[in-house]
């Protein structure tokens, strides 16, 4: 079955198609878990829209640590069910919903203390994969092994012989976070849901005391749109106690929001082969593989300030250099630094005042009638959130409903992928590239990578490297706004692609190129590519004025001066 596409006119279509009689359940949030109890209902037989104020994943689930993990630290807080649930996940993902967009990666775990701790940890980590295993899908995943100080030495050359007496090399896995939700989305999309980006709930419809629908507006045109739905679906994230307030509840519980942020450094930086986990006095600090690139985090603090934009500091990016260095033979310096980004997690509220202490479990509520609410939870699990939250939405349902099948229902671009890798040296022949770039194609696109090679086809010229982001291609910024719903030049430089994070410049150099690469798609005329490219400019701007600030509050102020591209108000 050929695959949907999120284009401009099906996001259209969708905005007119949710007018018209009711939904069975309509889910507001179109983060990780939005997106996939989106994917969760539609594939349950439910008349399905999703709509997201911002773009897919343009919160939290953009800006995550990039993995698919267990959370090995989780076993020593005990909490034996989230890590054997997340590794189950892990698992699912890598070998059957999504294996072109999640692949194993290896991390060493230091050991510091000659006797006592290698027993200890070493046990830790034979558990992690045992129930690894236990999951029955845990190809792809090779079991741990002991290394000496010698053997860290070979793996990891750039580790200071001091700073360990031996390590523990485990593998996890990673992913792109934004592409894999904006897959998610466009998988429920596929198979019938409504999905509508750039979208905001202004109010709740009630009857009594029941949400029967929402009014939204579509940002892009300024139009009201009324729909009706059986059940809501609140997957805001860190925004879900503002979506409760619509309806005059906050529910039986509260989100907190807990600022992490990642420096990203050249790969040639870190004389490695291997990712690293680090202990530190508040949480855990990863050196995370990721192609020419580390990326190096994460913070764990409180955040009060604008959640749309959370800024990191200097005295976080300081933070997270000092924990690096006191392991690395050589140092690194801001100057090293070619990316940073902050992203928010929606946290439990608890007692504790540590937000690294707060569970990253999840719990889904009914506020009111009519009104679903999900939070907490850590990115690997989404697909279990997002069915726990379909289920209490189904209670509310007249008639039977099928259980969640999502266990069973891999992503656009999974089928056939495994075949395209093995014929990658063709296609790159026959589309007229090198196969590095089939390569990389492969793996954000999967099997979908057919439809971008079609572009190359119909103008060579799409074939070419985008000027000053040598890793991406001119097809991957038209593809991203006639198929993967990207509406505005951030869309496509910060989360169809990845260029403001992996470049010096952070994508200002690229952003006029893209822009007009976009224009045709999208009907832009010259004043508008100009506002786009304005804006691009004034948020990088922004963004590294606010990296230069003492502390949050000083950092927010600064990044708010650089406003939306488009208002969500």
């Amino acid at each position: 079955m050929e695959s949907r596409a999120l284009s401009p006119q099906a996001r259209q279509d969708a905005l007119r198609e949710m007018a018209v009689g009711e939904l069975d359940v309509l889910v507001v949030g179109g983060g990780v878990v939005g997106a996939g109890a989106a994917l969760d209902a539609v594939t349950r037989g439910l008349r399905t829209g999703i709509v997201e104020a911002r773009d897919w994943a343009s919160g939290t689930s953009s800006r995550s640590s990039k993995l698919v993990h267990g959370g090995l630290r989780y076993l020593e807080m005990l909490d034996f069910a989230l890590v054997h649930e997340a590794l189950r996940e892990r698992g699912l993902l890598r070998n059957k919903l999504a294996p072109h967009l999640v692949r194993p990666v290896p991390f060493l775990y230091p050991l510091t203390k000659r006797v006592t701790e290698r027993p200890y940890v070493g046990s830790g980590v034979a558990l992690y994969d045992a129930m690894a295993l236990s999951s029955g899908n845990n190809a792809g995943f090779p079991l741990h092994r002991h290394l000496t100080r010698r053997g860290v030495a070979r793996e990891a050359p750039g580790i200071r012989k001091d700073a360990m007496v031996g390590a523990i090399q485990y593998w996890d896995g990673q992913v792109d976070d934004a592409r894999h939700t904006m897959m998610i989305a466009r998988t429920a999309a596929h198979y019938g849901a409504l999905a509508a980006n750039r979208t905001r709930v202004r109010e709740f419809l009630r009857e009594g005391e029941r949400v029967v629908g929402a009014v939204l507006v579509d940002l892009e045109s300024g139009e009201e749109i009324r729909v009706r739905a059986k059940q809501v679906i609140n997957a805001t994230g860190v925004w879900t106690d503002e979506t409760q307030e619509l309806v005059g509840a906050r529910g039986q519980f509260q989100v907190r929001a807990s600022k992490g942020i990642h420096l990203v450094v050249p790969r040639d930086r870190i004389q490695s082969r291997t990712g690293m986990i680090l202990r530190t006095e508040k949480s855990v600090l990863f050196i995370i593989p990721w192609g020419r690139h580390w990326i190096v985090g994460t913070t764990d603090t409180d955040w009060q300030h604008d959640k749309a934009h959370p800024a990191a500091t200097s005295a976080d990016i300081e933070y997270v250099l000092s924990h690096a260095n006191a392991v690395l033979r050589s140092p690194l310096t801001r100057e090293d630094v070619e990316g940073v980004y902050a992203g928010l997690r929606p946290l439990l509220s608890g007692e504790s005042e540590s937000t690294s202490k707060l569970s990253r479990e999840h719990v889904v509520g009914h506020p009111v009638p009519g009104l679903v609410v999900v939070a907490g939870g850590k990115y690997t699990t989404y697909r279990v959130m997002a069915a726990d939250a379909v289920d209490v939405a189904v209670e509310g349902l007249d008639g039977k409903v099928p259980a969640s099948t999502t266990q069973d229902v891999p992503l656009v671009g999974a089928d056939g992928y495994k075949v395209l890798w093995n014929q990658r040296h063709q296609l790159a022949a026959r589309a007229g590239i090198h196969v590095d770039h089939v390569e990389h194609l492969l793996g954000r696109y999967g099997s979908l990578v057919r439809e971008v090679l079609d572009l190359v086809a119909a103008d060579p010229s799409l074939g070419e490297v985008l000027p000053h982001a040598d890793d991406y291609l001119k097809a991957e910024v038209v593809y991203a706004a006639t198929h993967e719903g990207a509406r505005h030049l951030d869309d496509v430089l910060a989360r169809r692609t990845r260029i403001s994070i992996e470049t010096w410049d952070r994508g200002t150099e690229s952003a006029r190129a893209a822009a007009e690469l976009m224009a045709g798609p999208l009907g832009w005329d010259e004043a508008r590519i100009e506002k786009e490219v304005r804006h691009y400019l004034e948020r990088v701007r922004a963004e590294r004025a606010s990296q230069e600030q003492p502390d949050d509050a000083s950092a927010d102020a600064v990044r708010l001066q650089a406003p939306d591209v488009v208002p969500v108000v």
